[in-house]
C-alpha cells in the first residue's frame, strides 16, 4: 500500500492551476468525500484569482455538479478547490406536509463568493441533512432557524439577505463548508443513520420519532 505524504498545497497559484484543470477537463469533475484534508482548511477567500469569465465557467460547472449529483448547494471546496464560492439551488418538488414542516421553500438559485452569516434571534431547529461529500449517511443538525448572510455576488457587489427556514439551512451548510466544517461536526452523534435506515425509520417531517427512539436532543419532559 502507498501513501500519498505530499503537503496539501492551497497557494494562490495552486488554486488557480486545479481551476483550470477542472475547467478544460471536459467532463464534471468528481465531487471530494470526506478525509480529503480541502474539506478540513478555511478556503481561501475569493480575491479575484480567476478571470470574470473563468468565475462565470466555474460557477456553471458547479451548478451542473450540483444538478447531477443531485444536490441542493455545492461548496468549491467539494471539487477540490479550497476557495470561498458555493453555489446554492432547491427547486426540488416536496410533499406539501414535508415542506409546512419544515419551512421548505424554493431557492432560487445564486452564487455567493466569501459569505459569513450570523444568526437572527434565538430559535433553533433540528432536522435531518446529507452532504454530498459524505456518502450514504444522514444526521441531525440543530442550527438558527434564521440567519443574515453577508456575501459578495460574482459580479463584486457586496449583498446582504436574510433567510430562514430549509433556506437557513442550506445556506448555513454550504457557508461552512467553506471554513472545513462539514455538518457531521454539528450533527447529534446518536442520531446518525445510513441512507438506508433512514428512509426505513426517520423520513418523517420532523424528527420527533427518532429523537425518542435513538435517545438525542431530549425534550422537557426528559431534561
Amino acid at each position: 500500500m502507498s501513501i500519498d505524504a505530499r503537503p496539501t498545497d492551497y497557494s494562490a497559484a495552486r488554486i488557480q492551476e486545479t481551476i483550470q484543470e477542472i475547467l478544460t477537463a471536459g467532463i464534471l469533475p468528481p465531487i471530494v468525500q470526506a478525509g480529503h484534508p480541502v474539506l478540513r482548511h478555511v478556503a481561501a477567500p475569493f480575491e479575484g484569482q480567476v478571470t470574470d469569465a473563468e468565475l462565470g465557467h466555474l460557477i456553471d460547472l458547479m451548478r451542473s455538479v450540483m444538478h447531477k449529483a443531485p444536490g441542493v448547494g455545492l461548496a468549491a471546496p467539494q471539487l477540490g478547490i479550497p476557495l470561498q464560492i458555493a453555489v446554492l439551488e432547491d427547486q426540488f418538488a416536496v410533499d406539501p406536509e414535508v415542506a409546512a414542516v419544515r419551512g421548505r421553500e424554493p431557492l432560487p438559485f445564486f452564487a455567493m463568493l466569501n459569505p459569513r452569516y450570523q444568526s437572527l434571534g434565538r430559535t433553533t431547529v433540528a432536522f435531518y441533512e446529507g452532504c454530498l461529500s459524505v456518502g450514504g449517511l444522514q444526521a441531525a443538525v440543530l442550527r438558527p432557524e434564521s440567519v443574515q448572510l453577508d456575501f459578495t455576488g460574482p459580479d463584486g457587489t457586496q449583498l446582504q439577505r436574510t433567510f430562514t427556514g430549509w433556506q437557513a439551512r442550506i445556506v448555513q451548510h454550504e457557508t461552512d463548508h467553506l471554513h472545513g466544517i462539514l455538518y457531521l461536526d454539528r450533527a447529534e452523534l446518536r442520531s446518525i443513520s445510513n441512507n438506508a435506515e433512514y428512509s426505513a425509520r426517520w423520513a418523517q417531517p420532523d424528527i420527533s420519532r427518532a429523537r425518542q427512539e435513538l435517545g438525542f436532543l431530549p425534550g422537557p419532559a426528559e431534561d
